[in-house]
C-alpha cells in the first residue's frame, strides 16, 4: 500500500471507508475513557471523517494526519471552515479552532508531535496497513505517544484468505502482540456486522465483525 494507491482511490473517490455520520462505536465507548477535555487526540489517516468535528464538540483538540490533499480540501470545505496554512519539512498543517490536520506521510512526522498527544482514535489507520506494515506503525506511532495516553481502537475480523484488503482482518491476538508491551488493552465489545456490510458478503467473506478496544500507554 504505497502512497500512490490512497492518492488514487481519493482521485477516484473510491472511498468506501468514508461513513457520513459520527461512527457510533466511537459515541458510545469514548466516554468511557474519561479523556480530560482539552486533550490533543491524533486522529491517524483521518480521511474527511465526520468523527473529528465530534471529538472537538467533546472539548477535545484534534491531530489528524492524512496524505491525500483531496481529502484535506473537501473535510475543510463541507465543514465551510478555512484553515491556516503552515509548512513544515514533514509536510503541512491546516489549522481551524481546534482542528489541524497534517498533510503527511504520518512515518515522517517529528516525535514531539505525537508526543503532544494525549489520546488517540484509530478507526481507519491499523486495519489499512497490511501486516509488514502494521508492525513499523505500532513501532513508529504507538510507541512515541506519552505514558498514560488513552485511546479508542476499531479493528475488523475476517477470514483474511476470503478477501484481498484493505481493509485488513485484525485479530484480537494481533493486538495484543502489536501493543501489549507498551499499552493496558480492554476490550470493549465485538459485533457481528455482516448483514450490514453487503462489500464483504458480496466478495465471499462468510463471517465478519468488528471489536472496539480501550487503550492506556503504560509508563516506561
Amino acid at each position: 500500500m504505497d502512497a500512490d494507491y490512497w492518492l488514487q482511490r481519493w482521485h477516484e473517490g473510491r472511498t468506501g471507508w468514508h461513513r457520513d455520520a459520527v461512527m457510533p462505536l466511537l459515541q458510545k465507548h469514548w466516554p468511557a475513557l474519561d479523556v480530560p477535555r482539552g486533550t490533543r487526540v491524533l486522529v491517524p489517516l483521518c480521511g474527511k471523517t465526520l468523527d473529528m468535528p465530534w471529538l472537538v464538540s467533546q472539548g477535545l483538540k484534534v491531530r489528524g494526519v492524512e496524505l491525500a490533499p483531496l481529502a484535506i480540501g473537501q473535510f475543510f470545505a463541507e465543514q465551510e471552515l478555512q484553515p491556516q496554512e503552515r509548512n513544515a519539512a514533514y509536510g503541512t498543517h491546516y489549522i481551524a479552532g481546534d482542528i489541524e490536520i497534517i498533510r503527511a506521510d504520518i512515518f515522517r512526522l517529528d516525535e514531539s508531535l505525537l508526543a503532544e498527544c494525549g489520546a488517540i482514535y484509530d478507526r481507519a489507520a491499523l486495519i489499512a496497513l497490511p501486516p509488514p506494515l502494521r508492525e513499523r506503525y505500532a513501532r513508529e506511532i504507538y510507541d512515541h505517544l506519552p505514558a498514560g495516553c488513552r485511546g479508542l481502537l476499531i479493528t475488523l475480523e475476517y477470514p483474511q484468505h476470503q478477501m484481498e484488503g484493505p481493509p485488513f482482518s485484525v485479530e484480537e491476538r494481533e493486538v495484543h502482540r502489536l501493543f501489549g508491551e507498551r499499552w493496558d488493552i480492554d476490550l470493549l465489545e465485538r459485533r457481528d456486522i455482516l448483514a450490514d456490510q453487503p462489500m464483504f458478503s458480496d466478495q465471499g467473506v462468510t463471517a465478519l465483525s468488528t471489536a472496539v478496544y480501550a487503550l492506556e500507554r503504560r509508563a516506561g
